[in-house]
């Protein structure tokens, strides 16, 4: 039983980050998140990225949990963190960029 749980765990993993390779958006806003928590404004000053783009895949990306909000409470000032599969795939991008 161990063993297929872990085979399914592995998969997914292999799942998400074949999300986050697909593009080049999703790629550079995780490696933006990679050292330390930031509001979808500082990620798009960051990263050149229209915010409405970066607020997209923000959401998209915490849907898949590879990202998560921190500040669920506020309205503006959101700030959003890597989940442990996103710093999985930010170390995997690194290998590759």
């Amino acid at each position: 039983m161990f063993i297929i749980s872990h085979y399914i765990t592995y998969i997914m993993d292999w799942i998400k980050y074949g999300y986050v390779i697909g593009s080049k958006y999703r790629q550079r806003i995780i490696i933006s998140l990679q050292k330390n928590p930031k509001t979808p404004k500082q990620i798009s000053e960051e990263t050149k990225i229209p915010i409405t783009h970066v607020s997209f895949v923000l959401k998209s990306l915490s849907k898949r949990g590879i990202v998560m909000l921190l500040t669920t409470n506020l309205r503006k000032g959101k700030l959003f963190t890597l989940t442990k599969d996103g710093f999985e795939i930010a170390k995997k991008l690194e290998k590759i960029t």
